[in-house]
């Protein structure tokens, strides 16, 4: 049993000896953000004071003495804070017996609690249209849809990566049409794509004068770009799902048909009209023009329809651009419609990306490709950079920071961590060190700050995995793995490994704190998708 376990019973059986019944699930642990509040901290005194009428602060000064009488394993004091929180103080041995999980667990089991209970999930992300290079706009959020179904993937989901190929319609024509205006030498038309890459991919077209044809080739050239640039940043897709297929299997047809016989469809002014005000939405929705173009909700409908019914997702995490924000609400509204949970999707809005260096000025047509910046900084940089904040606050992004081998560069200041733990490795090989079995180590020699505090930081990697995964958000994650490369370096700089002045069993329990910092960042980076290089 763990120390926040058992912590959590001794809380359940001294509340019990005074007469107040609780489950242990109603119980909750959290990690103080300060060190001087102890270890672990509670509010339950708080929560259930206001049910028994008594004054919590009291009631919290009950509860501590009992705790401190017949105190859980490691436990050094309980104490009452505030107006009725209880705090926990435990003895360093806490850490030191966690330190033996961690080794014990390794990258195959340490951090890796099973919430999804292989849930299929579906997360789609990017979709950027084929029309142009994925630019930084559109593509920044690739590395938050990868990490999560990294996350979800390590926490039990079944995780999907979905690409949806917007390879039809208007814009498509419009490519079309400005391949063929290339090719003729000529100016694409005002509305259309301007970009040096038209006039590449229209000196590579053979094709007729058929504009959907011409916008097709375009498309799938550039998808194939799109492919690579993802491929770049390591991110691979399980399933690039046609917009086209969509439509032209009669998808879309039937997708209306059932909303008409579900009583949800009526039709007005030549129009096929959606009645979304029933579920929510602000007004009712066209899904066929006047024309007869099917709008691009009716597609969208359709798509997820497939999603869920036809290929069985329980769960689809859709990631949006900001500009995407007012389509949630109306596609919502269609899940419900049609009679699917609407709680099964989730949508995550992502916001804008800022780049403030004056060296990125290189632009094809009136946007920064997302290769030139991996060209600029690199791929692991390029990730974690996003993967910094959450995805829902705007980010700006200053690229001569990045670039700079410093405490500054949060990228460097992390990786460099995990290559001062290989250099530890190399110097200990080299000097025939050998690493006793973890049992046979008195781990209780490690009693320096800078020490606790790295086992402390690793302690947290399972709840913050956790969070990462029921928050969807990875920068949870990333702030983690930047907390442990700061303990680390801190580590380094105060306690010597091994050498002069250095005990050798000393030595031997420093030896297992790197490898368990070792384990705790290649978790971590593996989980963002970054390399954990052995030399910088």
């Amino acid at each position: 049993m763990n120390a926040a376990d058992a912590l959590a019973e001794s809380i359940v059986n001294e509340l019990r000896a005074l007469g107040i019944d609780v489950a242990l699930r109603d119980v909750h642990l959290e990690r103080p953000a300060r060190k001087e509040h102890g270890d672990f901290s509670t509010n339950i005194a708080l929560v259930l004071s206001k049910s028994l009428g008594r004054n919590p602060r009291e009631l919290a000064g009950e509860l501590a003495a009992s705790i401190n009488a017949r105190p859980p394993r490691n436990l050094e004091v309980a104490q009452v804070a505030g107006p009725g929180f209880l705090n926990f103080r435990l003895r360093p041995a806490w850490l030191h017996e966690a330190l033996g999980e961690i080794v014990t667990a390794a990258e195959s089991s340490y951090a890796a609690p099973d919430l999804g209970h292989g849930e299929r999930t579906q997360i789609e992300f990017v979709s950027a249209n084929p029309t142009g290079p994925v630019h930084v706009g559109n593509g920044w959020f690739g590395a938050y849809g990868d990490a999560l179904a990294r996350i979800m993937t390590r926490t039990g989901w079944s995780v999907s990566r979905e690409y949806y190929v917007n390879d039809t319609g208007g814009q498509i024509r419009l490519l079309g049409e400005s391949v063929l205006a290339r090719r003729r030498g000529e100016v694409p038309p005002e509305q259309g794509y301007q970009g040096e890459y038209v006039g590449e991919i229209a000196a590579q077209y053979e094709g007729s004068d058929d504009v959907v044809e011409a916008g097709r080739f375009a498309a799938e050239q550039i998808l194939a770009n799109i492919r690579a640039t993802m491929e770049r940043l390591g991110i691979h897709f399980d399933e690039w799902y046609s917009q086209a297929f969509i439509e032209e299997s009669g998808r879309v047809a039937a997708t209306i048909e059932e909303l008409r016989s579900r009583g949800h469809i009526y039709d007005e002014g030549g129009a096929v009209w959606f009645r979304a005000t029933t579920f929510g939405d602000s007004r009712d929705r066209v899904l066929v023009k006047s024309n007869g173009d099917a709008t691009y909700l009716a597609g969208d409908l359709a798509y997820h329809r497939n999603k869920f019914v036809e290929r069985g997702f329980h769960r689809v995490i859709d990631v949006f651009g900001a500009d995407t924000h007012g389509q949630v609400a109306s596609l919502r509204a269609g899940m419900e419609a049609l009679g699917i949970d609407p709680s099964r999707l989730e949508v995550r809005i992502g916001q804008m990306i800022s780049l403030v260096s004056g060296r990125m000025s290189k632009r094809s047509g009136n946007y920064v490709r997302l290769d030139t910046l991996i060209d600029e900084i690199g791929p692991d940089a390029t990730r974690l950079l996003s993967l910094l904040s959450s995805i829902d606050q705007a980010t700006t992004l200053d690229l001569d920071i990045v670039k700079e081998r410093s405490a500054e560069n949060p990228v460097f200041y992390v990786q460099y961590a995990h290559a001062r733990i290989a250099s530890i490795k190399k110097v200990a090989f080299e000097r025939a060190v050998d690493t006793r079995p973890i049992e046979a180590v008195d781990l209780g020699l490690l009693e320096h700050e800078r020490e606790l505090d790295v086992l402390r930081t690793l302690v947290d990697l399972p709840r913050v995995v956790e969070e990462a995964a029921v928050d969807r958000a990875p920068y949870k994650l990333t702030n983690w793995v930047r907390r442990l490369a700061g303990d680390f370096h801190s580590f380094y700089h105060d306690c010597y490994v091994m050498g002069e002045g250095v005990a050798p069993d000393l030595t031997q329990a420093r030896l297992w704190l790197v490898e368990a910092a070792r384990i705790g960042l290649s978790i971590g980076l593996d989980l963002l998708g970054v390399n954990a290089p052995d030399e910088m």
